[in-house]
C-alpha cells in the first residue's frame, strides 16, 4: 500500500512524463514542423533532397520497366544524392535548433536580469523556434531509423 507522500510522488512523476511527452509532440506537414512550442520551416536541403529521392526512384523504376540500364543507374545515383542532401539538411536544422534554443535561453536569462520584457519575449520566441526546428529534424531522423 502506498503512503500519501508516495502517491503524491507518483502523481508528480506522471505529470512530469506527460509534460515531457507534450514537449516532444511534433506534427509535420510537408516542410513545416509544428510542435507545442512553435512552428519551423525545414532547411531547403531537406526538401530538395526528398524531391531528388522521389525523382531518382522514378527514374530507377522507369529504367527497370523499359530496360534502360543508364536511366536506372542515373535514378539510383540521384536517389542516393537526395538521401545525402536530406541528411545534411537534417543535421543543419538540428544544429541550428539547438543553437537557437541555447541562445534564446541564455539571452532570455540576461534580459530577465535587466528587466527587459521585450527582449525576454524575443528570446523566448527564438528558443521556441529552435525547439520546433530541432523536434522536426528529430522526427524525420527517427522515421528514417524506423524504416
Amino acid at each position: 500500500m502506498l503512503t500519501a507522500s508516495q502517491n503524491q510522488g507518483e502523481a508528480h512523476k506522471a505529470d512530469a512524463q506527460a509534460e515531457s511527452d507534450l514537449s516532444h509532440t511534433t506534427a509535420k506537414a510537408g516542410p513545416i514542423t509544428a510542435s507545442s512550442s512553435g512552428v519551423a520551416v525545414d532547411n531547403k536541403d531537406r526538401t530538395d533532397g526528398s524531391w531528388n529521392q522521389t525523382i531518382g526512384s522514378g527514374k530507377e523504376t522507369l529504367g527497370n520497366l523499359i530496360g534502360a540500364e543508364g536511366l536506372k543507374k542515373e535514378g539510383i545515383r540521384q536517389n542516393q544524392e537526395g538521401k545525402e542532401q536530406e541528411a545534411a539538411g537534417q543535421l543543419k536544422d538540428y544544429g541550428s535548433g539547438i543553437k537557437d534554443r541555447v541562445g534564446g535561453t541564455l539571452g532570455g536569462a540576461a534580459a530577465a536580469l535587466t528587466g527587459d520584457k521585450a527582449e525576454q519575449d524575443k528570446r523566448q520566441a527564438q528558443h521556441d523556434q529552435g525547439k520546433a526546428q530541432q523536434r522536426g529534424a528529430e522526427a524525420d531522423i527517427q522515421k528514417q531509423a524506423d524504416a
